[in-house]
């Protein structure tokens, strides 16, 4: 199963062969926290928005997705000016109304041509193989059905784009991870060694201000296992190694579900969240300075994912 990215585009037409006329179909979508469907569609095909709906949830789960659907007329089907016929026809209808409502207003050139128009419009929609039975109903789901299948075949190389982006970002945290992996007994070995130079400064300073309460063996013995203990409880607290384990199992998952693919969005926005967790403890508990570079790259890298991880379905 792929990755599919909640990016896409598709649009298509359908044309009557006698009238003309055109219909043409259109959806788009952009990343959201949920599926959030708009439909604009014209009057005459309102009807069929719970149908197009169900269709539209069947595939696809996540996104903000627009469909809109116009009707366009030929222009072999406008009339410039209504007929001879059709005007007497009207001033018959006037001449009727104002028989019984003397105190109706007279039509003007506006409203003939404003009705005119209305009529016209009308017999377009009718025309359109749409809505006047099964067979042409057929043929319009039949065209939203090839328009879905682009639309989802767009979104599917998109998400192809960005597995190819969160793969080749994942080879570049195992790289900075392999970098700080064989610092962690130098930077242990470091911090233990400070410790102790430390606490033996202390003690000298101690020796000399109370020499006759800390003048004993044992006493030295003692305060000698007590830094050493100090000292061994301080390096277990900064040392990195679990930290970067867990890093690592968090790059295997995306990589898991990369390769598993369906709608792993919300899933992959957790594990960037921990991503993001382990590489600031690394940082943290730094002390040396070029493990402090590598915890700031390894966050400019995850930052780069997460913006990614972001349009994935």
């Amino acid at each position: 199963m792929s990755v599919y990215s909640m990016t896409g585009f598709a649009n298509a037409q359908i044309t009557n062969a006698t009238s003309h006329d055109t219909v043409s179909i259109e959806i788009r979508s952009v990343n959201s926290r949920f599926l959030d469907l708009t439909f604009r569609l014209p009057d005459e095909l309102r009807q069929f928005e719970p149908n197009l709906r169900t269709l539209l949830t069947k595939h696809i789960k996540r996104g903000k997705v627009e469909m809109r659907v116009s009707m366009d007329q030929s222009s072999e089907n406008l009339t410039s000016a209504p007929s001879i016929a059709y005007l007497q026809h009207l001033k018959s209808l006037q001449i009727s109304i104002q028989t019984t409502l003397p105190e109706a207003r007279a039509l003007s050139v506006a409203d003939v041509i404003r009705m005119f128009s209305s009529s016209q419009q009308q017999v377009s929609y009718s025309s359109l193989p749409l809505v006047r039975n099964l067979e042409s109903q057929k043929i319009f789901f039949d065209a939203v059905q090839s328009t879905l299948d682009d639309f989802l075949a767009s979104r599917q190389r998109e998400g192809e784009r960005l597995a190819f982006m969160l793969h080749d970002r994942i080879a570049i945290l195992r790289g900075l991870a392999g970098q700080a992996k064989p610092m962690i007994p130098e930077l242990v070995a470091q911090q233990k060694q400070k410790f102790l130079e430390r606490w033996r400064e202390a003690m000298a300073i101690g020796l000399t201000d109370f020499p006759s309460k800390t003048s004993s063996s044992t006493t030295e013995q003692a305060a000698l296992d007590r830094a050493l203990g100090e000292s061994t409880s301080f390096a277990i607290r900064i040392d990195v190694a679990e930290e970067l384990t867990r890093l690592a199992s968090h790059l295997d998952e995306i990589e898991r579900l990369l390769h598993q693919g369906g709608e792993n969005g919300k899933r992959f926005d957790f594990l960037i969240q921990e991503l993001h967790r382990e590489a600031n403890t690394l940082g943290s508990k730094s002390s040396l300075l070029e493990l402090s570079r590598i915890s700031v790259e390894m966050k400019v890298v995850i930052e780069q994912m997460r913006e990614q991880v972001q349009n994935i379905e």
